[in-house]
């Protein structure tokens, strides 16, 4: 098994691809140990000392590390556990603990224009974050504000308020003039 490894715009994350399928469907983000709980594989990648966040896309693992930390001191340690979890055979998220693709529900007068943002953030927004390792999900639109939660490689990265500023809240307020401004939340 050969594992490529990718830097993302965050430089405390990296991008590992094994070359597998991760996950079958939607994304899971572990950012502490304590959540790891379901997922066998961020058990064994947070048993690496200086770990401090693991998340699972379709075809990644992103692994977050701590401040104090170097890279060379743990990436050969990550490549290991990941490694040795393919070839244990256990399952990467225990049955039923897969996330969805993080859309909350939306109702009521502001339906539609919720509709047209979900659809406009899967079409064009996910798959960019995604290619650098992370995930974007919604979390609501209020009085014109969209509320989007950013996790992986985009969950502190230098770049994301510029991402969402200048990229996706441009993007959305060209298609949808109902949107005035997009804002981060912390979940």
């Amino acid at each position: 098994m050969f594992i490529q490894t990718e830097s993302t715009p965050n430089p405390a994350t990296l991008k590992f691809l094994p070359g597998q399928t991760v996950l079958d469907a939607g994304t899971a983000d572990f950012p502490s140990a304590d959540s790891a709980g379901s997922s066998p594989l961020a058990s064994r990648i947070f048993a690496v000392s200086g770990v401090a966040g693991v998340f699972f896309g379709n075809d990644f693992v992103t692994v977050t590390k701590s401040e104090t930390t170097e890279w060379d001191h743990i990436k050969p340690a990550i490549l290991g556990a990941i490694m040795e979890h393919y070839q244990s055979g256990q399952p990467i998220v225990s049955a039923g603990e897969e996330q969805a693709s993080g859309h909350a529900e939306h109702s009521g007068e502001n339906s539609e224009i919720v509709d047209q943002i979900k659809d406009l953030l899967d079409s064009r927004v996910r798959p960019a974050v995604a290619q650098d390792g992370g995930d974007i999900t919604f979390h609501g639109f209020d009085r014109g504000v969209v509320y989007l939660h950013m996790q992986g490689a985009c969950a502190g990265c230098p770049s994301s308020t510029l991402t969402l500023k200048m990229g996706i809240e441009n993007l959305l307020r060209h298609y949808i003039p109902e949107v005035t401004e997009v804002r981060p939340v912390a979940v």
